[in-house]
């Protein structure tokens, strides 16, 4: 419950540069009087300016200064709620706004509307509209509960009922069901992205496999072309071994002969040795008489028979060397033929060496070749590589599609919680709930008052209004005094509600001018029954200017009058 407690002002309307000050708990009733234009109800204006940063009354706000002193307005508000004491502080020219709770400043640090929020939503938990229904009736310039529109008059039944956290819930659920669909949005362009990953890492694994196996392909058709390569260089090699066995055949044949032309080339050179000699010393006996040694002179006859021997000699070797020269001729012919089957041997040992030795590198080709087969089939680095990252990549895919899911399960909570968030939702099965309680209430009111009728809300608000008789009316077609009556009965509900509830249950009730206008005097009479009822737990403040009317049914009165230009307050008790 909010209890409102003290609250002074200065500088305000037609208040001056001094405070005046209205303690609201000191009686549980209070009338206070005074001529037209003397500030009687300011105190609505600044109650309302304190806690809702607008007046009561349709007055802008820098009008609300004193137009004499023109700075320095200045309202003061103290209220308890529970064990919870509360000061608000509201000032213009210069602006001033401070929230103390427990006698400690609320944080300054935030700004104004925070602030104005924090009050409203955390602290009174009802708004200006809620409030004016609970606590104030009356003036020209209020808008009674059956004059609200639709969403308004919901505004107001919610705050009664503790409520409106579901449209602040809603509110809430609003802002994460924007982040939670933009963050969605973020998602499934994630989604898109990591599949498309998975997709263009399968798409090169999948190439990367077709290339390993074309080169597998291509190795094992290598060593396919070499086995048969291979295969056709040992036949060669085994035809050119049977040829180099024959050729070694009929060189064998013929090495004898290779043999006896050594045996007459040596004696061919014997031959030329001994003509070379007997050459010599016939041209040496024929050219000296005389022996050059014993310087003896050589004998005539011996020299003669010495030339002669001689020169037979060299007739018989002469012949000798001819007939050894065309044997010699006649064997180089078969010789000849041998080297020629020689160089056909050689030529066909090196074309087996040849051969031997492509075997050789084709062999080591083809044990290099099944390697790096066997790398390929085995061990492929590539596409071990690029299936790591795929399993990153499906794993990424993975983790976005449970946060995408998990997203997408928060929207469809967040759907569920909206609907029920709704006004068709929770808040409409409560209300629907009280609109009976409400009907009972207002229809209790309205026969104390002795207006008999049958006043009934629906669950949308509107009202249906039925006579004895069953004739039905609508809140416009009565009377001012007949509506006065209504406007009445509604806020006394809405204070039981509140009280019932402990909502925005407050001890101030604030009547101003209701006793001035269209009531006649049972209508009166049962007002003032009604207020009674209320005991010492409400503080009702009565504002009229028929206070000699008045002025007896009141524990309490304080006067408003107009000095110098200047509202003036005195109190009588």
């Amino acid at each position: 419950m909010i209890v409102f407690e003290n609250i002074k002002w200065k500088n305000f309307l037609s208040t001056g540069d001094h405070w005046t000050e209205i303690n609201f708990t000191e009686s549980p009733s209070t009338l206070i009087i005074g001529q037209n234009g003397a500030g009687k109800s300011t105190v609505l204006d600044a109650l309302c300016f304190s806690l809702f940063n607008k007046p009561f009354r349709r007055v802008k706000r820098g009008q609300l200064v004193n137009s004499i002193n023109e700075k320095g307005l200045k309202v003061e508000l103290e209220f308890s709620i529970g064990k919870d004491e509360y000061r608000v502080f509201r000032g213009a020219k210069p602006n001033v706004f401070e929230v103390y709770h427990n006698n400690k400043l609320v944080d300054q640090d935030a700004a104004n509307r925070d602030m104005q929020k924090y009050l409203e939503q955390t602290v009174l938990k009802l708004n200006f509209k809620s409030f004016t229904q609970v606590v104030i009736l009356g003036s020209s310039t209020f808008v009674p509960f059956m004059q609200l529109t639709a969403p308004h008059r919901r505004e107001v039944i919610e705050d009664l009922l503790d409520i409106n956290i579901f449209s602040n819930m809603n509110s809430l659920l609003k802002d994460r069901v924007r982040s939670a669909n933009s963050q969605n949005k973020d998602c499934t362009h994630m989604l898109r992205l990591a599949k498309e990953k998975v997709e263009s890492q399968q798409k090169l694994i999948n190439s990367l496999t077709e290339v390993n196996q074309t080169r597998q392909d291509e190795k094992q058709n290598k060593i396919k072309n070499n086995d048969m390569t291979i295969k056709g260089l040992e036949k060669e090699r085994d035809t050119n071994k049977t040829k180099l066995e024959d050729l070694s055949k009929e060189l064998d044949s013929v090495d004898d002969q290779r043999s006896y032309i050594s045996d007459l080339n040596s004696e061919k050179a014997e031959i030329n040795a001994d003509l070379k000699l007997a050459k010599k010393e016939i041209k040496f006996l024929e050219s000296h008489d005389t022996c050059p040694t014993c310087t003896q002179e050589i004998d005539k006859d011996f020299k003669f028979d010495k030339v002669t021997n001689l020169q037979t000699e060299g007739v018989k070797l002469t012949k000798t060397l001819k007939k050894i020269k065309l044997d010699i001729e006649d064997l180089m012919q078969d010789v000849k033929h041998a080297d020629d089957l020689s160089m056909q041997c050689h030529a066909v040992r090196t074309d087996i060496h040849n051969g031997d030795r492509d075997i050789v590198r084709l062999s080591m080709e083809n044990l290099e070749i099944n390697k790096e087969l066997i790398d390929l089939q085995t061990n492929t680095p590539n596409i071990e590589k690029e299936t790591s990252t795929l399993v990153a990549f499906n794993k990424e895919l993975s983790v976005t599609e449970k946060s995408c899911s998990k997203i997408s399960e928060t929207i469809d909570e967040y759907f569920i919680v909206s609907n029920l968030l709704k006004d068709s939702g929770i808040k409409s099965q409560i209300i629907k709930k009280y609109v009976p309680v409400f009907n009972n209430l207002i229809n209790k009111y309205l026969h104390s008052m002795d207006f008999f009728v049958n006043f009934t809300l629906d669950e949308n608000f509107n009202e249906v209004i039925k006579s004895r008789f069953r004739d039905e009316f609508t809140y416009s077609s009565f009377s001012e005094g007949e509506k006065q009556k209504i406007d009445l009965a509604l806020l006394f509900t809405w204070r039981e509600i509140a009280r019932m509830k402990n909502s925005i249950a407050t001890n101030l009730l604030i009547l101003d001018e209701v006793f001035d206008s269209s009531l006649d005097a049972d209508g009166t009479a049962e007002l003032f029954k009604i207020l009674k009822s209320f005991g010492n737990d409400s503080n009702v403040f009565v504002i009229s200017h028929k206070g000699e009317i008045l002025v007896d049914k009141f524990l309490r009165t304080i006067k408003f009058e107009k000095i110098n230009d200047f509202s003036k307050m005195s109190e009588d008790s």
